[in-house]
């Protein structure tokens, strides 16, 4: 009877604790108790058998009280600071010197930043990040994450490119032998046809056409020829129109026209090239280029000079049609005082071949032979960035070839108070070659100052900092205890426990070397089945009550044997 009102005890306790966070329920189980032996076992002889003990059982008793360390539900709670254990794991929390473990994963941050059980006040234990690297070989400590921390600038000193560049990016390959080509800078004659001429059609600013020039300021509505003779040399010239559609540049050869549409700059014509060249003018004079039907099946490639800005092609400079279509990317580099500089970088197919593979270029400007660009900065200073062109090698199967690939470094000189000159590597070894679209994208190390605005939990316990700079860094990560016999642990209230001489060390690592889960913005409910509590509540009773039967036969028994002394 005494050991069926213990296991009453125990289903009363975890009926109790049905709705406590993280409990884990206990089983109680019976064993006999000592027998009292009447006669022993004999052997068999030879006349006769062998025969059993004679014992009396003297009752039974309770065996043990069982921790049952399976999984609760999991409850969604919505609330970033909770957190639900999933495996065979436990949170590890300290008291003072005393080092505590529990399922409860209902924490928050105090005032102080504090990583707590608010209910008791246990600092959850972990490793803290420095400048966002973590190191989790070290001794676990207090997790503090301090609302408002502060972020100190830090200048950038690496850029790392990933992902693909399009290996079927169009290329115009250099043809030797070709003829250069030059105009005779003679007056320009209005409707003529020479074998090479230039046709301006539409309003512009100014245009400066470097191989002729024009006496006059005319409209733009007249027609220009410049004719072409057999003679090296070069003239300039300058027309003004109004402002309108974009001028229209054609030119001739062998019965193939080739036509350039620009609002501004300067156009070379002594080196020509099959195919179509085409900049188109959209709103407030920015201009956007591309290249259809480009072949090398003449001479040298043109070179054309745009006056301001286009998504493809550099706002100033010199465009290459000698080379593929240059890729345009930035990327934002900060100084030591965390100002933010953006860099373009731009990568142009230079080299085809099915031996070697395909070779790029890096630069600075579109032009690939350049080495420096100039930065201007809202606050009206300027940077300047340097940078020899790097040739970019892939294999034939599209990998960064790192036998022929060099490292290079970007160097800044600033005028703004910062330190004045910031070298920068330039990382490629994340990039690869294939047919594909262009996703090639570039990330700098560095950043400006900011404050700790928010944190976030994942799956392996990780705490992440989100910063008024949008920097994201680790600042912590939650310890996870294993042990062999978490049934050994010594329960101390509050859903903790405590390492007893059963339950073997605690095995503190990541979540992740421990192979348990961590589910954030939800807590585990407890492992109490009632169903099977309220079944084992009606055993029990039974067990009971059939144990307490036995006293009353016997007090008749008792009775019967007074009244026959009677």
């Amino acid at each position: 009877m005494k050991g069926h009102q213990t296991r009453m005890d125990v289903i009363c306790n975890n009926i109790a604790n049905v709705n406590a966070t993280g409990f884990k329920s206990s089983r109680v189980t019976f064993a006999d108790t000592l027998s009292q032996t009447q006669t022993g076992a004999s052997a068999p002889a030879d006349n006769i058998g062998g025969t059993n003990p004679k014992q009396i059982g003297l009752g039974t008793g309770v065996a043990s009280i069982d921790l049952l360390f399976t999984d609760g539900s999991i409850q969604s709670t919505g609330k970033n600071t909770d957190l639900c254990l999933s495996g065979n794991g436990l949170f590890v929390v300290k008291s003072g010197n005393d080092i505590y473990y529990t399922r409860d994963g209902a924490f928050e941050f105090d005032a102080e930043g504090n990583y707590v059980l608010p209910g008791s006040g246990h600092y959850v234990q972990g490793w803290m990040a420095k400048d966002g690297v973590l190191a989790t070989n070290g001794a676990i400590e207090n997790i503090i994450v301090k609302a408002g921390k502060s972020m100190a600038a830090k200048a950038s000193d690496k850029i790392t490119y990933e992902n693909n560049l399009n290996a079927a990016a169009p290329i115009i390959t250099n043809i030797s032998g070709g003829t250069n080509i030059k105009i005779k800078g003679t007056a320009v004659v209005a409707g003529v046809e020479p074998d090479e001429n230039i046709k301006l059609g539409a309003p512009l600013s100014s245009l400066v056409i470097t191989s002729g020039y024009l006496p006059d300021n005319n409209t733009a509505d007249d027609i220009y020829v410049i004719k072409a003779m057999g003679w090296s040399g070069s003239a300039s010239g300058t027309v003004t129109a109004s402002e309108g559609a974009p001028v229209k540049i054609y030119l001739t050869r062998d019965g193939k026209d080739y036509i350039v549409y620009a609002t501004g700059g300067s156009f070379n014509a002594d080196d020509i090239i099959s195919g179509t060249t085409t900049v188109s003018y959209v709103s407030g004079g920015i201009i956007e280029g591309y290249i259809t039907a480009a072949t090398a099946t003449t001479e040298k490639p043109v070179t054309l000079t745009l006056s301001d800005g286009t998504t493809v092609v550099q706002t100033s400079g010199t465009y290459n049609l000698g080379a593929g279509l240059p890729i345009t990317t930035t990327v934002n580099v900060y100084d030591t005082l965390g100002n933010a500089h953006t860099l373009p970088i731009y990568f142009t197919k230079t080299k085809v071949s099915s031996e070697e593979g395909n070779t790029w270029t890096v630069s600075l400007t579109t032009d690939v032979s350049e080495t420096s660009a100039t930065i201007k900065e809202n606050e009206g200073t300027v940077t300047t960035a340097t940078l020899e062109p790097i040739s970019l090698h892939f294999t034939t199967s599209g990998q960064y070839d790192s036998a022929k690939n060099v490292s290079k470094t970007a160097k800044l000189t600033l005028t703004n108070g910062a330190k004045e000159t910031q070298e920068i590597m330039i990382d490629l070894t994340s990039l690869t070659q294939y047919a594909g679209n262009n996703t090639v994208k570039g990330t700098g190390n560095g950043n400006a100052a900011g404050t700790l605005k928010s944190v976030s939990i994942d799956s392996t316990g990780i705490i992440t900092g989100v910063y008024t700079n949008g920097v994201k860094q680790a600042e912590a990560q939650v310890a996870v205890a294993q042990f062999t016999n978490a049934s050994g642990l010594t329960k101390t209230g509050s859903s903790l426990y405590q390492e007893s001489n059963n339950s073997g060390t605690a095995n503190i690592k990541t979540a992740i070397d421990l192979g348990v889960t961590i589910t954030p913005s939800a807590l585990e409910m407890s492992n109490v089945d009632i169903a099977n509590e309220f079944s084992d509540m009606i055993i029990t009773q039974r067990g009971f009550q059939s144990n307490s039967k036995i006293i009353t036969v016997g007090d008749e028994m008792l009775e019967t044997l007074i009244n026959m002394k009677r």
